[in-house]
């Protein structure tokens, strides 16, 4: 039996199936790349919000920072100032006192031979 040639119809059949997979897979291609691409734009979506977040915070912290009453806190708390008709106290230990230093329990070390740290090496859990 002899195959017989069916001619320029079945050779422009052949080329347009295989210009066909060759587009199939290139669109395939192409999805995948998009799929990566918006997961990445969600992650970076993400920390453009939390760094947004972090910028407004420290600008909140930067404005209390920059007022007058943390100004005065810090005055009256860390710098140790006073203001006019405050009277500053300073409180004083008695001369004569010595502080007595506790004593904690002293830790106490037990000797193991070296046989029972071999069985529980190779033995115990």
């Amino acid at each position: 039996m002899k195959i017989k040639w069916l001619g320029w119809k079945y050779a422009l059949l052949v080329v347009g199936v295989v210009v066909l997979a060759f587009l199939v897979m290139d669109f395939n291609t192409r999805m995948t790349e998009l799929r990566r691409l918006r997961d990445k734009h969600e992650v970076v979506a993400g920390q453009v919000t939390g760094l947004a977040l972090t910028q407004e915070h420290l600008e909140t912290q930067i404005a209390y920072a920059a007022s007058d009453q943390a100004v005065m806190e810090w005055a009256y708390q860390e710098g140790r100032m006073a203001r006019d008709g405050d009277i500053p106290i300073i409180p004083l230990s008695p001369a004569e006192v010595t502080p007595v230093p506790t004593l904690g329990a002293a830790p106490t070390v037990e000797v193991v031979s070296p046989w029972q740290v071999w069985w529980a090496l190779f033995f115990d859990r």
